[in-house]
């Protein structure tokens, strides 16, 4: 039996060296072609060699091994004049196998290279990845020398030069901005008016149907799950199933090769080209926070066997082990200037070369933790901050991980928005009909100011949503009591148990016609309470056709009927849910009081003898302090004023709007009104109903006197506007 000292000493791979190679440049990091050769070059600061393995067209034979020439500043590089795009390659590093310090550099593997632009071919799992002996008593301490390279996808040199046409980015105000989080291959996979052989693509994502569909409901950006190349979990191939989400990532420039119908990146710009000239932005779902890697007996892959001590943050005083505030193995060490670069680079890379226009940042927590712990004005923060392209980009946060001090919502710089999730937990409890939700169901309507008002931050940085792709869509939070994750394969513990969801009556679907009818009214309450409130809305694909996922929150490896929209099982049901949701997109667009950039605090005065933001009680009056910590209210109303305050549009002309009376009843039974008696105003007229249950083009017209009576419906909200009196100067504008 060898020891660890002699498989050190023995060679990897045979070297074979023909091309032509020069001593090339330091930079710009990975394979660039410059249209007459191409340049490599690959950051590792503690490697005694790095070996360049060309591949044959195939990716399946090694052809040549390139000993890289130079080392510059902790860069090993060189200039092959002969490269051209599409030469396939990979890496193998040398250097010491010491877990104990942190160096697991096995030459053995064949590694991808961080700035790898494309990869061709499909990862196969093998122990051979890993660069231990598995299941040797010695563990990760042990050393393998097999070859992993079969394995392997192998990184693809791309020539990246591509013409935009005349569509520029979009640039949607925030306040104008609508978000919709989508998985390219579940929007898709079951969409009819999408060719079979698009489907769960980016061009599928960009055709003509799906466009038409995302402008019918008002979405101007959206938001996709990570297409980063990624890896499946072992354990999870072993079940036959996949890591649909794809927060696994195994390259952050190159595009998830099974998102693309014909292996180009041009069907990725294209399909931000297109969603532009729709006037819709591309944000994309980062995972910089960690690897597919792992944890210390995880598979080699790329940034382990590249440099495990810089890309990784190890355990002090045991750097074998490393330091796991992700949940998932391993967290990138982002203080790490290198590591750091990369982040910064990537993020450039895809909005300058990939036309991309913003980011939202998975378990953002952890990229912004110095030594200290969590620090809003980290290496990283400032990194984006100063940047002349990241900082116009829109940037959202995930404002959490499971580190020390990882729950951080509210406390992320200005520029950034962030993931409410008080906000989802609150909308849904109030509409379950929890006790003593008001007060906070204020604060979530008018934007969260006791969580962002600070440092000049902006209520667009509060993302309001009521699902998202981790939990349950709004369709399952009416229709389930708890979760039914049993298909994941681990019993059903995986996912979430506090959902604060509701079935009404019968766990999951349903003939009763009354139970069905209280669930499409309360789908419609928690749609329309995301657009209604101040800050930025998100809809989670799917919700505004009913999808379900059966009850599974927590679909992540799911890549199956389970979690691809289903479009037609409610043909009729799913139309008017669209149709209602374009409704509620129409209503933010014509009414500028619904998304004020700024806070609303009730003190602006309007006209109409009334503050920018009012609160009254069922009664008419406004709400005292008293009346706010009635445990068991449910009723609530509230009167935004749209000629109060100072908002003029970019061009100056003032943002003047109607008056808006928006009335929430959560009870289990009807609740009498009386609507509040404005000087100047004639009537309230209504614009939206939850409890009309018709198509929404064909709501009946309503209207109520000021200081009349209006019976609200149980489990219902309603928007009214104010119409003027015949000698009253105009309201505003809205519609």
């Amino acid at each position: 039996m060898t020891t660890i000292a002699e498989d050190l000493a023995a060679p990897a791979v045979t070297v074979r060296h023909h091309a032509r190679v020069l001593p090339g440049l330091p930079y710009p990091l990975g394979a660039t072609w410059d249209g007459c050769g191409v340049n490599f070059a690959l950051f590792t600061e503690n490697a005694t060699r790095v070996d360049l393995c060309l591949f044959d067209r195939s990716g399946r034979k090694q052809m040549e091994v390139v000993p890289l020439p130079e080392h510059t500043d902790g860069v090993w590089h060189g200039y092959l004049p002969d490269g051209r795009p599409g030469l396939l390659y990979g890496y193998r590093v040398h250097g010491p196998y010491d877990p104990q310090n942190g160096h697991r550099f096995n030459a053995n593997k064949l590694l991808i290279d961080p700035y790898a632009r494309a990869l061709s071919g499909v990862f196969r799992w093998a122990d051979a990845h890993c660069g231990y002996r598995v299941g040797s008593p010695k563990a990760d301490m042990s050393f393998d020398r097999r070859d992993n390279a079969r394995y392997l996808p192998k990184c693809r040199v791309v020539d990246t030069a591509f013409t935009w046409g005349l569509s520029p980015k979009p640039a949607v105000p925030w306040d104008r901005t609508i978000v919709y989080e989508a998985h390219v291959r579940g929007m898709t996979m079951q969409r009819p008016d999408v060719p079979t052989s698009l489907r769960g693509t980016f061009s599928g994502l960009a055709a003509p149907g799906v466009i038409d569909h995302l402008r019918s409901i008002g979405v101007t950006a959206v938001e996709l799950l990570p297409i980063h190349a990624i890896m499946d979990d072992r354990f999870l191939t072993a079940q036959g199933l996949r890591n649909y989400w794809g927060y696994s990532t195994l390259n952050f420039f190159a595009p998830e090769p099974r998102y693309m119908s014909n292996g180009s990146l041009m069907e990725f710009k294209a399909m931000v080209n297109q969603l532009h000239e729709a006037g819709i932005e591309v944000l994309l779902d980062v995972v910089y926070n960690h690897t597919c890697e792992g944890s210390e007996l995880g598979p080699t892959l790329s940034f382990r066997g590249i440099d495990n001590a810089a890309y990784y943050r190890l355990l002090p005083g045991n750097k074998r082990y490393y330091i796991n505030e992700t949940g998932c193995g391993n967290t990138l060490n982002i203080t790490h200037p290198r590591v750091l670069q990369m982040v910064m680079d990537s993020l450039r890379y895809w909005v300058t070369e990939m036309g991309v226009d913003g980011f939202r940042f998975d378990l953002a927590s952890t990229l912004g933790r110095e030594a200290d712990g969590f620090d809003p004005k980290s290496g990283f923060f400032d990194a984006i901050r100063q940047d002349p392209v990241l900082s116009r980009a829109k940037l959202i946060a995930e404002p959490w991980d499971i580190g020390p001090g990882g729950y951080q919502l509210g406390r992320y710089p200005s520029g950034w928005s962030e993931w409410n999730d008080r906000y989802r937990d609150c909308i849904r409890r109030y509409w379950r009909g929890d006790h003593g939700m008001l007060p906070e169901l204020a604060a979530r309507l008018s934007g969260s100011a006791d969580l962002f008002d600070h440092h000049g931050r902006r209520s667009h940085a509060s993302i309001n949503f009521v699902a998202c792709h981790d939990g349950f869509t709004t369709a399952d939070l009416v229709s389930y009591d708890r979760k039914h994750n049993q298909a994941n394969g681990e019993a059903n513990t995986d996912g979430h148990d506090g959902n604060h969801s509701s079935n009404h009556g019968v766990e999951g679907p349903t003939a009763n016609p009354a139970i069905k009818a209280v669930r499409a009214r309360q789908i419609r309450n928690m749609l329309a309470t995301v657009f209604l409130s101040q800050g930025t809305p998100m809809l989670l694909a799917g919700d505004e056709v009913g999808n379900s996922q059966s009850g599974n929150n927590n679909a992540y490896c799911q890549d199956n009927p389970i979690s691809w929209i289903d479009w037609e099982s409610a043909p009729d049901e799913g139309r008017a849910l669209t149709a209602f949701v374009g409704r509620l997109a129409e209503l933010r667009a014509a009414h500028p009081v619904l998304r004020r950039p700024r806070f609303l605090h009730g003190q602006d005065q309007s006209r109409f003898a009334t503050e920018d933001i009012v609160w009254i009680t069922p009664s008419g009056s406004h709400k005292t302090e008293t009346e706010w910590r009635d445990h068991f209210a449910r009723s609530v109303g509230v009167i935004l004023a749209g000629d109060a305050g100072h908002y003029p549009d970019p061009d100056g002309t003032p943002a003047v709007d109607d008056v808006l009376l928006i009335l929430l009843n959560a009870h289990t039974e009807s609740v009498r009104f009386t609507v509040p008696s404005l000087p100047g105003g004639k009537s309230w007229a209504c614009l939206l109903d939850t409890a009309w249950d018709g198509p929404v083009a064909e709501m009946p017209p309503v209207r109520v006197r000021p200081g009349g009576s209006h019976h609200r419906a149980d489990r219902s909200l309603a928007v009214f506007k104010l119409e003027p009196a015949a000698d009253s100067p105009e309201a505003g504008h809205g519609k």
